[in-house]
């Protein structure tokens, strides 16, 4: 059963690699028959990463639009581009967040950082209205990573995950490509 999603404001949509979050975020996009902007986080850091971008690329209709943006979305936006925004995905924004600090910085700072990053998308949302589609990876079900700046993306990723859940009007957990409403 595919469970009802607003036309109107944030649905977060989580769940582990590969559980079918971005392909039921699109489904919904491509169903709704709107316009779609699809803000894509991820940067092509080698070879292997540049290929998947390609892919994705390849994968989503001509007509939508894509911005590249694997920071300050929120800031980005500052009027409507479409009807419908997909977000994919919080989980490499908030790793391109991470990686643009020295590996010694503070954990608070970071996390800072990340806050006000959620929070300028939920502003953005607000302000220019229409539906988003936000995706991110729910990682806290697994082990606890051995290392340090490991914890620290695991523990800022969850709190932006909290971040944007809060401000959602649905949150859906995607399981091995079956979506669960929590919210």
């Amino acid at each position: 059963m595919i469970p009802e999603i607003p036309v109107n404001g944030l649905t977060l949509f989580l769940g582990g690699a590969r559980s079918g979050k971005s392909s039921f975020a699109e489904k919904i996009a491509r169903d709704s028959g709107k316009s779609v902007l699809y803000i894509a986080t991820a940067a092509a850091g080698d070879d292997e990463m540049a290929e998947r971008i390609r892919n994705h690329q390849a994968s989503r209709p001509a007509q939508w639009q894509t911005l590249e943006c694997p920071l300050n979305i929120g800031r980005r936006l500052d009027a409507p581009r479409a009807e419908v925004v997909i977000v994919d995905c919080i989980t490499l924004l908030v790793s391109n967040i991470l990686l643009s600090f020295r590996e010694e910085t503070p954990a608070e700072t970071i996390m800072h950082k990340v806050s006000i990053e959620m929070e300028e998308i939920i502003d953005a949302q607000s302000r220019i209205s229409g539906q988003w589609l936000v995706v991110s990876n729910e990682v806290g079900l697994g082990l606890v990573p051995p290392y340090p700046q490991g914890r620290i993306y695991r523990d800022v990723l969850g709190r932006a995950n909290q971040i944007l859940a809060k401000a959602a009007s649905r949150v859906i957990l995607m399981v091995a490509g079956i979506p669960m409403v929590v919210k």
